[in-house]
């Protein structure tokens, strides 16, 4: 396809979503659908008109899922509740580290038992698929910033924190089959990879958004106000804290998150807002307006204070939307008729109906999370741009091109089976069993 023809189809994919916006709220299925079935119709599978390949443009294609990840992951941590809390956080922590690592370590043992993977390519494999997307999930995540639903709380957070916790395990698969330094015994993977890099990420993130709350709420009670560009700031601070971690040798993922959410924890602190019953601050609606004074004006009269996270957030949304939009139609157009074997069905049916499901309901034991909870929360584990990134990374740190074409093969045939499955069950099961 020319330019052209490229901007014509996102053009009018573009259109279509933003005019049936309404119609499409209302049927059993969501926009990831939508997209992928165009993929996969203009793509090699159907008409051919069009085809990516993800061994030859590994390397786009790592650029584009890591920073569609990266404006998720950010937007996930500015919708978080304040203030944080332990408790209400324990069974997100226990989802994102113990299940996840379960959830790997089953995924393993299916791939070398039953796939005939070697072992680093199967811990490899289980890593790529063990994160559950911020991308494609926000029909079951938290809507808007404040919302306190706990079921939505919890995948949003899950969803935000694993994205990052699943790096030491994809760096010990790389490793194991020798495109990865692990020190003997493996001392180097424990301090470096997993204890240095998790641990220096959340403090960098955290480090990262209260200081710009808080410069930020320093220039706008200065006198004469001082404005300041939200978006393009809230877009530094990514930049910015993902840069470092990555200077640093952290997970740059998990910085990223936690930046969000200590800048909007840090704001609604500043501004005083007050709590609500459940000990939560009431979120700051975005204004809207692009204010350049301190403060915007809500619709009775009152002042409502401007903050970087709420006024950002908006922004930042559209970009999900549009990385949504033009990575699953280049994912449905990288698949083609090869990919579809059992090795794919096979992956993605033991995923969705054991390691996920087992791994959730391990790793919640004796948790505060109800059986209502658990069980919702063990079938919405949707796969997507997460994984295809951590793919595309081990692509290029030196896979075997016929063992990268096997992965490439099965993860996308589970990423694709995840958005319609998970796609088409999300509203059904949430309207029979979490009506909000």
């Amino acid at each position: 396809m020319s330019t052209y023809h490229w901007f014509i189809l996102i053009g009018c994919l573009m259109l279509a979503r933003g005019l049936a916006a309404t119609t499409l709220s209302r049927l059993p299925v969501t926009s990831a659908i939508v997209y992928l079935g165009v993929g996969l119709f203009l793509g090699p599978a159907v008409l051919g008109v069009f085809s990516v390949d993800p061994l030859k443009q590994a390397k786009l294609l790592e650029v584009m899922t890591e920073l569609a990840v990266l404006i998720s992951l950010f937007s996930a941590g500015v919708k978080m509740p304040v203030p944080f809390s332990l408790k209400r956080w324990a069974p997100s922590i226990r989802l994102a580290w113990l299940s996840m690592a379960l959830s790997v370590g089953i995924m393993a043992a299916f791939g070398w038992l039953v796939l005939g993977l070697p072992v680093g390519a199967a811990i490899l494999l289980g890593a790529i698929l063990a994160p559950t997307d911020p991308v494609l999930a926000t029909d079951v995540q938290v809507r808007h910033a404040g919302d306190k639903d706990q079921l939505r709380f919890g995948l949003t957070c899950e969803a935000g924190m694993n994205d990052g916790s699943a790096f030491p395990l994809v760096m010990l698969g790389l490793g194991l089959l020798g495109l990865h330094e692990l020190g003997e015994f493996g001392w180097r993977w424990v301090l470096v990879d997993v204890l240095w890099a998790t641990s220096s990420a959340v403090l960098i993130g955290i480090a990262g958004g209260a200081l710009l709350a808080r410069l930020g709420w320093a220039l706008r009670g200065k006198d004469p106000r001082h404005e300041v560009l939200d978006d393009l700031v809230g877009l530094g601070l990514i930049a910015v804290v993902y840069g470092l971690s990555a200077s640093l040798h952290s997970w740059g993922f998990l910085a990223v998150f936690f930046a969000g959410v200590a800048l909007r924890q840090t704001e609604l602190k500043l501004a005083g807002m007050p709590k609500d019953k459940h000990g939560l601050r009431e979120a700051i609606p975005p204004s809207g307006g692009g204010a350049s004074a301190g403060t915007a004006r809500a619709e009775d009269g009152s002042e409502i204070p401007l903050t970087v996270s709420g006024e950002s957030l908006i922004f930042k949304e559209h970009l999900e939307r549009l990385s949504e939009l033009t990575l699953v139609l280049l994912l449905g157009a990288a698949v083609n008729t090869h990919s579809w074997d059992w090795r794919g069905w096979g992956t993605a049916l033991f995923l969705f109906v054991v390691a996920r499901p087992l791994s959730v309901m391990l790793g919640l034991a004796g948790s505060a999370a109800r059986g209502r909870v658990r069980g919702i929360t063990a079938w919405f584990g949707v796969r997507g741009i997460g994984s295809v990134y951590y793919l595309m990374y081990a692509v290029n740190h030196g896979l075997p091109p016929a063992l990268a074409r096997d992965l490439i093969d099965i993860t996308l045939v589970v990423i694709m089976l995840s958005i319609v499955v998970h796609g088409t069950s999300v509203k059904p099961l949430f309207d029979r069993f979490w009506p909000t």
